[in-house]
């Protein structure tokens, strides 16, 4: 997954210290054929299914930025309706050793135009799914992510507790 510039400079410095960064996910949602759909793309360092996420870069808005990925990423056009979720990843380790965790701003996004395809070299995959069977692997908190967006909670959720306990998920 190739790192944005201005970390790679900072790792020259720090190395695989650990640091901290805002992120941005764009649920992507269009009318499908049984209900909404989200596009998700398959990450090509591990396989994993996301939605839209990247890292926000300096001076850029997050909403921007969600935007930006959605073009870079899947080639889609989409329009950002509302900011639903903000949380933090909790530190996350990549095989080359780096250490980071980021500030998420889940926005939920409605498909302008394009049709989605791999853009980059980030993903080797791109679709829309039915949201009562999105592709796996994928992770917990992604598909929290897109279940908070399609669920359009009336407020900004704060923090991972919040959203479960918005989407009434109970630890077991």
């Amino acid at each position: 997954m190739p790192t944005p510039d201005f970390i790679v400079e900072m790792r020259k410095s720090l190395g695989h210290s650990l640091l901290w960064l805002p992120g941005t996910t764009a649920v992507v949602l269009r009318p499908g054929p049984r209900g909404e759909q989200a596009l998700c793309v398959q990450r090509s360092d591990n396989g994993s299914w996301t939605p839209i996420c990247g890292i926000v870069e300096p001076g850029e808005d997050p909403h921007v930025a969600a935007i930006r990925e959605a073009e870079e990423e899947a080639g889609v056009e989409i329009e950002i309706e509302r900011m639903v979720w903000m949380s933090t990843t909790g530190r996350m380790q990549y095989d080359n050793g780096d250490q980071n965790d980021y500030l998420d701003h889940t926005f939920r996004a409605r498909w302008v135009s394009g049709e989605a395809a791999v853009g980059d070299d980030e993903s080797v995959a791109v679709g829309w799914f039915d949201l009562d069977d999105l592709p796996q692997p994928m992770s917990e908190i992604q598909t929290r992510r897109i279940r908070v967006a399609a669920a359009n909670p009336p407020e900004v959720l704060l923090g991972v507790q919040a959203a479960k306990d918005f989407l009434g998920e109970t630890d077991a």
